[in-house]
């Protein structure tokens, strides 16, 4: 959420729904393991996830330096984002997810109570879970991105950006660091 919240207000809305896209797409990602039983797969390429965190955390130590040692500049509301703006807004927002395969146990634990895993079919997965799911996350993490770009008047100055940026760029690297203390336990 820190790094919505911080794209939201760096780069308006657009940015912040872009990362929201990549989040949401981490999560079908586990969700979709989930479901078709591929959390044993998961296991046996315990390897392939450990190099998704590892990136996963390092792209945030990079992020949290980018926010660091950001040149903070007056806020430009309408200023439209580019697409490699874009592009890195949804991919952080993809790794931060894929970097966590803790997601897969949450619905490993969720969907047996509300659905008989046995007896799924892609149908029920396609017109039930899918929707459900992004309907979910797209209000929450809409909420987050709608508070952002509404303070964003506050957070003009370049002292109240440096704040902001810092303080973001500290629970990245906090994000990061536990996500690799948590993968060596």
């Amino acid at each position: 959420m820190a790094a919505l919240v911080a794209r939201s207000v760096s780069g308006g809305t657009l940015l912040g729904f872009c990362v929201l896209a990549g989040l949401i797409l981490g999560d079908l990602s586990y969700l979709s393991f989930a479901v078709f039983g591929l959390a044993m797969l998961a296991e046996y390429l315990n390897a392939l996830f450990q190099l998704v965190r590892w990136g996963a955390a390092a792209y945030l130590f990079y992020l949290a330096w980018q926010f660091w040692f950001a040149n903070h500049q007056a806020i430009e509301a309408g200023k439209p984002a580019q697409r490699k703006e874009l592009l890195s807004a949804a991919i952080s927002g993809l790794t931060i997810t894929l970097g966590n395969p803790k997601t897969i146990a949450f619905y490993l634990a969720l969907l047996p109570l509300v659905i008989n895993l046995e007896a799924i079919s892609i149908r029920t997965w396609a017109l039930m879970l899918v929707p459900l799911t992004v309907l979910v996350l797209l209000s929450v993490g809409s909420m987050f991105i709608l508070a952002a770009v509404r303070i964003r008047h506050l957070l003009s100055s370049q002292r109240s950006q440096r704040r902001l940026f810092r303080g973001a760029a500290i629970i990245m690297v906090a994000a990061a660091a536990a996500m690799l203390a948590r993968g060596s336990a």
